[in-house]
């Protein structure tokens, strides 16, 4: 693993790149081997580089690791156009991305969005995906979760402390992380909330990208197209993480993602919901047993 660094030092490289309109994109780039391919980690809807901080201090220096802010999160630039804020444009920004660091085999790692994106981008080339994590997400996806989801997703609301944030977080979420205590909740809080202009805490994330997610099915492709895009990137070392209380990733979907995946490991992480935080024991014996594959 990484040698250990002093607390409070910063473990990773602000990059950027740019988008096909001209956005400034930001990533996170962790040093690591390069006799390895590199790791892309690929975050959820509301969600940003700093999702997978543990994640990557824990890999980086065997490892190369890559988190970007997509589009309108994080130290992304916000969409000119809003109806941008599609899976289909996050992956043509990716792509730009493994272009322009001369990337041509990776290890995609994405939770919720971010493994329909590592569907996607298997899609147009399965072989330059040498293992894969499927993050709580599948081909079909629960309506009760899509129904949940569009209930937060895009709301303004801002907190005077970290605490009030937290809080709050605690409330909207306390069902997916029930054995969670303030510390846990804090931490989440600052991996998706910054400091705003006004100096109250507010969510990192442009409230736009609700706008294309209001339709019946939101913005990703039909299950049927999704399924063939699943095993495409099936046909690598994958990897399928369910929360135990998922409302997005059912056990029967998860179940046949096994059975259509020859070289698929599915493991379940107790006591949470959508979706682990890839910080859990189960999480991370799985990810350690898949990059061994990898290698």
């Amino acid at each position: 693993m990484a040698e250990a660094l002093k607390s409070g030092e910063k473990r990773w490289n602000d990059r950027s790149w740019t988008s096909s309109d001209g956005l400034n994109l930001h990533f996170r780039d962790y040093a690591g081997s390069s006799e390895r391919p590199p790791i892309l980690c690929l975050p959820g809807l509301t969600r940003n580089a700093r999702d997978f901080e543990a994640l990557a201090e824990r890999f980086a220096g065997e490892w190369r690791v890559i988190c970007p802010d997509m589009r309108g999160r994080g130290d992304s630039d916000y969409a000119r156009d809003p109806m941008t804020y599609t899976p289909a444009h996050y992956v043509a920004d990716v792509e730009l991305l493994l272009a322009a660091e001369g990337i041509a085999r990776f290890v995609a790692i994405g939770t919720s969005l971010g493994g329909l994106m590592a569907m996607m981008l298997a899609a147009v080339n399965p072989e330059r995906i040498t293992a894969a994590v499927i993050n709580d997400v599948g081909p079909e996806i629960e309506p009760v979760g899509l129904a949940r989801i569009r209930e937060y997703v895009g709301q303004g609301r801002s907190y005077e402390t970290w605490v009030h944030a937290a809080r709050a977080l605690q409330e909207v979420n306390r069902d997916i992380y029930p054995a969670w205590q303030l510390p846990d909740w804090l931490r989440m809080a600052k991996r998706c909330m910054v400091i705003g202009t006004g100096g109250r805490i507010v969510f990192d994330y442009d409230m736009k990208i609700a706008e294309p997610f209001e339709t019946e099915q939101g913005p990703a492709p039909e299950p049927a197209v999704m399924w063939g895009m699943y095993e495409a990137v099936a046909r690598r070392p994958l990897l399928v993480l369910r929360g135990a209380h998922s409302d997005i990733l059912s056990a029967e979907v998860a179940a046949r993602m096994k059975v259509r995946g020859s070289a698929t490991e599915l493991v379940t992480v107790p006591g949470v919901g959508h979706a682990p935080t890839l910080d859990e024991d189960e999480a991370v014996a799985a990810i350690t047993r898949l990059l061994a594959r990898a290698a």
